[in-house]
């Protein structure tokens, strides 16, 4: 029965999109009201409405009626949520955690490393960073 709604669903919708377009806008006839004559207002004469104004009006009223059953349809009927529905995310599993919780040694790199921390003094006095004998101070660049 569902699928019957949204056939005519999307056939209101395609109606409408065509009823719309084939209209004729109401600027369409703003240049005969400078000097043409042919209309008594800028805009032309708004009589009655015309067949395909009055199709457009019963379509979007159709469209509209569809529109609020089908939501009220689904909203009864339609599938359960969860209540922390995730999206989705929903099917995605965690990995397990390894059982060994030791750290792992860093990969040689050529990034260099940030010095260890160092335990402060007994009496409160920054201690002075470690240096490495092996780096070589860099020399400034030459004028």
């Amino acid at each position: 029965m569902f699928i019957l709604f949204s056939v005519f669903y999307i056939l209101i919708a395609a109606a409408m999109i065509v009823l719309i377009l084939l209209q004729r806008g109401a600027g369409a006839e703003a240049g005969s009201g400078f000097g043409g004559g042919a209309s008594a207002t800028v805009f032309g004469a708004r009589g009655s409405s015309s067949f395909m104004t009055r199709a457009t009006a019963v379509l979007a009223a159709l469209f509209f009626l569809l529109s609020l059953g089908m939501g009220m349809y689904l909203g009864r009927t339609g599938n359960p949520q969860p209540a922390a529905d995730l999206g989705v995310m929903s099917g995605v599993t965690t990995p397990a955690a390894p059982a060994n919780n030791a750290p792992v040694a860093p990969a040689a790199s050529d990034v260099p490393r940030a010095p260890a921390a160092t335990a402060p003094a007994a009496n409160n006095d920054v201690p002075a960073p470690k240096q490495e004998a092996t780096q070589a101070p860099a020399e400034p660049a030459k004028k």
